[in-house]
């Protein structure tokens, strides 16, 4: 079977062909998937996503004329896919919910780390043989209060880490898991409550026009002066311009951002020769501000399970059986 795999990079083509080694026939394009790119899965009867292509309905049209019955997502979340759209073209989809929680975990703990103690800011400076401690103050992990926004596995394991250091948890999510907060001493409060309390607050939500925008100028007015905030989740649960606001303000004691909410065409490329979004541009100019390019899943091992189930799912949609559990999107 012949799938065409759209945003591709080196990194995908090796772990595609290791998974799916002498069984599916891949058709590797480095162009992401939308309306003006999808006939390049022509004779291609599935095709495979990553979080920046767009799988709006003209795409979706496209690739089913192109021959596609089958969309395989390489990652966890599914809002730039057209699901109505695809049921009504009988496309059939799945993803990869949870290839390693523990990646984005532990990427949160290492951007908060970094943030806090200024290791991007002084490894630049020691590069340059200057070795002043000027600047690069940070303040104790432990007895502070870290707020968890969105409890699933990832926001577990990373509630639990900073208990680890020491740290007072609270948590939010529309659905708490209180046995697990019990055994780990983790205290639910209202969204309000937490970002009041919290020196630290770090989101672990999936993005649903519930969840957009989630951080605005109204809940950044709640959270503590000097306090940080992590996202290593969806970019738009963030209003940019309302973390720019209170950057300027000197409101915030840092950001620290693995995603961003218009980071299509910018990250996962190299755009070191162009000018790139305003806003993005601006972000970038805090002193106190840290911004990784969507690499918090990038691990070996992270790499190895997307590579598997995408594999194992596509085998099971050529041979007429059902997706593995808890990865399709629709029949």
């Amino acid at each position: 079977m012949r799938v065409a795999v759209f945003d591709t990079k080196p990194y995908d083509l090796s772990m595609l062909l290791q998974a799916g080694a002498g069984k599916l026939e891949w058709e590797f394009i480095e162009a992401r998937l939308g309306a003006q790119t999808a006939g390049l899965a022509q004779g291609c009867a599935a095709a495979c996503i990553f979080v920046n292509d767009r799988a709006d309905a003209k795409a979706l049209a496209k690739l089913k004329q192109a021959g596609v019955g089958c969309l395989a997502l390489r990652c966890a979340g599914y809002s730039h896919v057209d699901l109505a759209a695809a049921g009504r073209l009988g496309i059939k989809a799945c993803r990869v919910p949870a290839y390693s929680p523990y990646a984005v975990a532990e990427h949160t703990l290492a951007l908060l780390l970094s943030l806090n103690r200024k290791i991007h800011r002084a490894h630049l400076r020691v590069r340059e043989h200057d070795f002043r401690l000027q600047g690069l103050l940070g303040w104790d992990l432990h007895s502070r209060t870290v707020g968890v926004v969105g409890t699933g596995r990832i926001g577990q394991l990373v509630a639990q880490a900073f208990r680890g250091f020491g740290c007072a948890v609270l948590a939010h999510d529309p659905k708490p898991a209180p046995a697990w907060a019990r055994r780990h001493g983790v205290a639910y409060k209202s969204l309000a409550g937490l970002l009041k309390a919290s020196d630290i607050v770090t989101l672990h939500l999936p993005l649903s026009p519930a969840t957009r925008h989630l951080i605005n100028a109204k809940s950044l007015a709640l959270m503590k002066p000097g306090a940080y905030l992590i996202n290593t989740s969806r970019g738009a649960l963030l209003d940019t311009a309302a973390i720019i606001q209170v950057l300027k303000q000197g409101r915030l004691g840092g950001v620290a951002l693995d995603v961003y909410e218009e980071e299509e065409g910018v990250f996962f490329e190299d755009r070191s020769a162009d000018v790139i979004d305003d806003a993005l541009a601006r972000l970038l100019s805090f002193p106190n501000i840290l911004v990784t390019s969507h690499q918090g899943y990038f691990t070996q091992e992270a790499l190895a399970e997307i590579g598997r189930v995408s594999a194992e799912n596509l085998r099971r949609f050529q041979e007429g059986k059902p997706f593995l559990k808890g990865t399709a999107l629709s029949a």
